[in-house]
C-alpha cells in the first residue's frame, strides 16, 4: 500500500495515490475523447473545455453522492462529510459527470450522443485508473479470502489486518477487457456509451457480491442496484438510437 506518494516540501501537503491515480485517469480520459471527437462532428478545440465541465461534475458528484448517503446511513453534519478528503464514490461521480456532459452539450450547442459515445472508452480506462488507486490507499476491498492473491489492508480506510479480495482489482480486470471491446465497436454501435453503461454495471453487480457493502433492498446492495439501473438504462438507450437510426434509414433494418 501506498496511500500517501510524497509530501510538497514547504507546504507538507500529502499527494495520495489516489489523487495522482485520478488525475492520470482524467488525463488518459481527455486524450482518448480528443481522438474520437472529429468523427463525432465536435471542434475538437472545445475539448478543454468540456473536460472541465464533466471533470468539475464528477468531482461534485462523488461528493455529494459521498455525503447524502453517509447522512442516511450514520447522520451527521452535511459539510463535514462534503470536505472531507477520502469522500469519493464512483457512482456519484458517473452521475455527476454524465449531468455536466449534458448540461456542456447544450452551452455549446453540440451533439450530446456523439460526445457521450467519443467518451465511452475514456470513461472505462479512466475508472479502471480510478480502482488502482482504490487499490493503493486500501479502500474499497471486498470480504476475507484465503486465495493465493489476498491482500491485507493495515492502513486502509478502514484498516483490514487480514487478508481480503482486492475487489478494486477486480473491477480494472474487468474495464480493460470492456474498453478494448468498446474500442473495437467504435464504428459499429448504435449508442456506445449505452454499452459501456450496461458492461459497468452487469461487473459491479457481481463483482459487489464479494465486497462488504450492506444490503439495502432484496438482498442487493446500493451499488447492485445502481448497478441493475446503469444496465436497464444502457440497453434502453442503445435499442432506442438504434431504432431511432433505422426509421432515419441511417441503417439498414
Amino acid at each position: 500500500m501506498y496511500p500517501i506518494l510524497f509530501t510538497i516540501p514547504g507546504i507538507d501537503y500529502p499527494i495520495s495515490s489516489f489523487g495522482m491515480m485520478m488525475a492520470i485517469g482524467f488525463l488518459a480520459a481527455y486524450w482518448l475523447t480528443v481522438r474520437e471527437l472529429p468523427g463525432k462532428g465536435i471542434d475538437v478545440e472545445l475539448s478543454s473545455n468540456l473536460l472541465l465541465f464533466v471533470m468539475i461534475g464528477g468531482v461534485l458528484g462523488a461528493k455529494l453522492y459521498f455525503a447524502v448517503d453517509m447522512m442516511f446511513r450514520e447522520g451527521g453534519d452535511f459539510a463535514g462529510y462534503f470536505f472531507r478528503r477520502d469522500g469519493i464514490t464512483w457512482y456519484g461521480g458517473l452521475l455527476g459527470g454524465i449531468a455536466a456532459g449534458a448540461i456542456a452539450s447544450r452551452f455549446y450547442r453540440i451533439d450530446m450522443r456523439g460526445l457521450f459515445e467519443a467518451g465511452a472508452v475514456a470513461t472505462a480506462v479512466g475508472q479502471s485508473f480510478g480502482r488502482i488507486g482504490c487499490f493503493l490507499v486500501g479502500d474499497d476491498y471486498g470480504k476475507a479470502s484465503d486465495l493465493p492473491w489476498a491482500v491485507a489492508f493495515p492502513n486502509g480506510a478502514p484498516p483490514v489486518d487480514y487478508p481480503v479480495h482486492p475487489t478494486q482489482l477486480y473491477e480494472v480486470a474487468w474495464l480493460i477487457p470492456v474498453a478494448l471491446v468498446l474500442y473495437s465497436r467504435r464504428k459499429k454501435s448504435p449508442f456506445l456509451f449505452g454499452e459501456y453503461m450496461a458492461a459497468n454495471g452487469f461487473g459491479r453487480i457481481f463483482i459487489e457480491n464479494l465486497r462488504v457493502n450492506p444490503e439495502v433492498a432484496l438482498g442487493l446492495t446500493e451499488p447492485q442496484w445502481i448497478g441493475i439501473g446503469l444496465v436497464i438504462s444502457g440497453i434502453s438507450f442503445w435499442f432506442y438510437f438504434r431504432n431511432k437510426d433505422r426509421a432515419e434509414g441511417a441503417v439498414p433494418a
